[in-house]
């Protein structure tokens, strides 16, 4: 924990609550395969923190481990789960129970209700109906402590399940202890892979049996098997509290004994407790907002919550204080930092220009840790979980570490991670989702064509555009030689190669120049990822004027805007041979093609700003946070993602947005509360005003930066890094009038250039 502390920012001395009291960790618990509503698990851990734990009511192994609408729990699993789609990997699980002795998840299930569960960041209570044990836990970054209230029973026990794919547990009764791995993961091929746990009991284990295969074996003291674990038992009385430590490693036993001796040592339940919820209060304390309802503070800071956890710590501390990680690229343990479970795809749009903002302290670690990524790997990754996961599209990693340096990170390996960058962007990858899939076709025709057999070409395509001005963004910044410069000049401009001016759209392209036909804009996938050309034509986050000038103008791109809402939620989903549940997601939104609920249009309201009709954008920014999030357990409009989601939810409420990361703007929207202050790095603040704000007054009418009128439609983040102060001046009908000067619009490339 000496690694990464905040200084105690006192949360509005006359405020009743903390910031962690608002937070919901059940918020998009309420899903399953076919519909998101979040695709989240309560998860149990401190910010950034190497493992996480939840509550599992469906069977081991099931992506969908905490399903709201279940009614029977399994377990409560070490988790490093990403999202339900990547699943698990080092997974383990501890149950308590009662009575007969049983081993398997299914025999141990327990009826629970949600009127006796508690779930908070820092601490998860739940009474379990079958075996009448109420348990508890609360985390560490590397380790846990739960306790258990038993019943009077002679036959009180602890299931610890390592699982199958190949585990390992010893009991040492004498020293009330228990140790294992597990080898279970589910992405990749992994090497030497294995977590290390080590348990400790606060009372002498009275009865144990081994698990074999799955099976218990009887009173053996280690097992190596497909299915390891053990059962440990006890006689208690009613209400006896049992304690169990537990912390785990990557690296070996002795390392899992040392993260459990400093995270947790000799300090209690409550004592450890108490330093979690107190991590908290400082990291959910970086932000304050004031001014709203109790439900919209309450999504606020249910998705800030949400925002601080991947990507994930991989690296420890060993015995002299160095961090050292397990890599999950050669297997090997070697010095240094190293983070995964994040796909970039996802993130690269507002969770890390988030970091970068409020938490730049962690991205510097993160930009450490993807130094040792390229070492190790040959490559950065795009999709880690932990190692290289062949999913999703894109280079976005140049986003990552553009964004990251441009906005003021340093004293890390920049030019190595530079280098990594034009390797990247040069190459296929060991897998298709790492590298550029089609590199030779697009740094050749200047796009993937449609008809080469790679999937989602235009996507591709439009990806790579952006991803080729971020690293000519960073190499300005790195003052590269020109020739390099003018070549990512020149493939930022790809995306021009796929608009198709005859519709409008961007549409993929054959290798013989003609555009693919027939031609459905509603078609998902083909061409595009997860989406269709309603969601994809927007992709231009570094050149909206470009993409104003090829639509004809202000006017046509403003229509063409507006029919996004206005346009019916067809869809094709011929490609996939079924609706897929983006598809769904959209429907049931009721805003006609915005498709919130998946990232690649999330961006594209505030665009309107760019058209100079900036009161659009605030119209529907308001609209989306109020009906597409709650603090329920159905609160997200589709997979929340990884903090992506609940990023774009944390910006909009604040009042503006990191449409094109790896420049230094944020474009505006509206304010959400009456008062927000961000608490910058070094003690500075950024201070945003809006009293009048209210549901009918979403609109902004005038704006000051530090006591001046300010026109702009963006903000400057070396500025705002500076303190600042803004005001906002709303009310609640839409200011149309408005005349902007051309620097008043926010950055794009062609304007750059002119």
């Amino acid at each position: 924990m000496k690694h990464f502390l905040f200084l105690l920012i006192p949360f509005a001395a006359t405020a009743q609550l903390k910031p962690v009291d608002y937070v919901n960790p059940l918020m998009g618990t309420d899903s399953k395969m076919e519909l998101s509503n979040g695709n989240t698990y309560p998860a149990i851990g401190l910010p950034w923190g190497m493992n996480l734990w939840t509550p599992q009511t469906n069977v081991m192994g099931d992506g969908w481990a905490y399903q709201y609408s279940a009614d029977q729990m399994r377990g409560f699993k070490q988790t490093h789960q990403p999202s339900p789609w990547m699943n698990d990997y080092g997974q383990f699980a501890i149950m308590p129970g009662s009575g007969k002795v049983v081993f398997d998840q299914n025999e141990r299930a327990s009826w629970f209700s949600h009127k006796s569960e508690i779930s908070k960041p820092h601490y998860y209570s739940v009474y379990l109906a079958d075996c009448d044990v109420t348990t508890e836990i609360t985390p560490t970054e590397r380790a846990a402590v739960f306790r258990f209230a038993f019943p009077k029973s002679d036959s009180s026990f602890i299931v610890i399940d390592a699982l199958d794919r190949g585990s390992y547990v010893k009991v040492f009764p004498k020293e009330r202890k228990i140790v294992g791995y597990t080898k279970r993961y589910a992405r990749g091929k992994l090497s030497n892979f294995k977590n290390y746990f080590v348990i400790y009991l606060d009372r002498d284990i009275e009865f144990y049996s081994i698990a074999s295969d799955g099976k218990l074996i009887g009173k053996q003291e280690e097992s190596t098997s497909n299915h390891s674990g053990i059962v440990v038992g006890f006689k208690t009385r009613k209400g006896e509290q049992v304690q169990l430590k537990v912390a785990s490693s990557f690296i070996s036993f002795e390392q899992a004994e040392l993260n459990l001796q400093r995270e947790v040592g000799n300090n209690n339940f409550d004592g450890v407790r108490n330093i979690a919820e107190l991590r908290w209060n400082q990291t959910l304390g970086k932000i304050e907002v004031s001014g709203g309802t109790e439900e919209q503070m309450k999504t606020f800071y249910s998705c800030l919550y949400r925002t601080l956890f991947f990507p994930n710590k991989l690296y420890e501390i060993d015995a002299t204080g160095k961090e050292v990680h397990w890599s999950p690229y050669n297997g090997k343990v070697l010095p240094g930092k190293m983070f995964g479970g994040t796909g970039f795809w996802d993130t690269f749009r507002a969770l890390y220009p988030l970091l970068n903002l409020v938490y730049p302290e962690i991205n510097k670690e993160m930009q450490e840790g993807l130094v040792n990524d390229y070492l190790e790997g040959g490559f950065l990754p795009e999709w880690s979980s932990p190692g290289y996961a062949d999913i999703m599209i894109g280079n976005n990693s140049a986003s990552i570490v553009s964004d990251a340096y441009i906005k003021g990170l340093r004293d890390y390996d920049i030019e190595k991670l530079y280098e990594a960058l034009l390797h990247g962007a040069n190459n296929e990858g060991p897998v298709s989702a790492v590298g550029r899939e089609g590199v030779d076709y697009y740094n050749k025709l200047g796009y993937v064509p449609y008809d080469v057999n790679i999937n989602e070409n235009a996507a591709r395509t439009l990806e790579y555009a952006y991803d080729d001005f971020a690293i000519y963004q960073l190499g300005k910044a790195l003052k590269r030689p020109q020739e390099e410069l003018d070549l990512y000049a020149k493939r930022c401009q790809n995306y021009r190669n796929l608009f198709d001016p005859s519709t409008g759209m961007m549409r993929g392209k054959n290798a013989n120049g003609q555009f693919q036909s027939p031609f459905n804009a509603f078609k998902w996938g083909d061409a595009f990822t997860e989406g269709n050309s309603w969601h994809y034509t927007w992709s231009v986050f570094h050149d909206v004027q470009g993409l104003i000038d090829l639509m004809g103008g202000k006017e046509r791109f403003v229509s063409k805007l507006d029919s996004v809402f206005s346009l019916p939620p067809v869809y094709d989903d011929s490609y996939y041979g079924g609706m897929i549940h983006e598809i769904k997601e959209m429907q049931i939104a009721n805003m006609g093609q915005y498709a919130h609920g998946n990232q690649p249009i999330q961006h594209m309201i505030y665009l309107y700003n760019y058209a100079g009709t900036p009161a659009k954008s605030q119209y529907w920014v308001r609209e989306v946070l109020n009906r597409l999030y709650k603090p329920t357990p159905d609160g997200y409009c589709g997979d929340e993602d990884n903090g992506q989601t609940s990023a774009w939810y944390v910006f909009s409420a604040l009042g503006f947005y990191p449409v094109c990361p790896a420049t230094d703007e944020y474009v505006l929207g509206a304010p959400l509360f009456k008062k927000a202050v961000i608490h910058l790095s070094g003690g500075k603040q950024v201070v945003l005003n809006a009293p009048e704000n209210s549901a009918e007054n979403k609109y902004v009418s005038t704006m000051k930066l530090n006591a001046k009128e300010y026109s702009k439609l963006y903000l400057n983040h070396s500025e705002l890094m500076k303190g600042s102060v803004i005001d906002f001046k709303m009310v609640s009908i839409p200011v149309t009038n408005r005349k902007f000067v051309e620097s008043d619009f926010p950055y794009s490339f062609s304007r750059e250039k002119k």
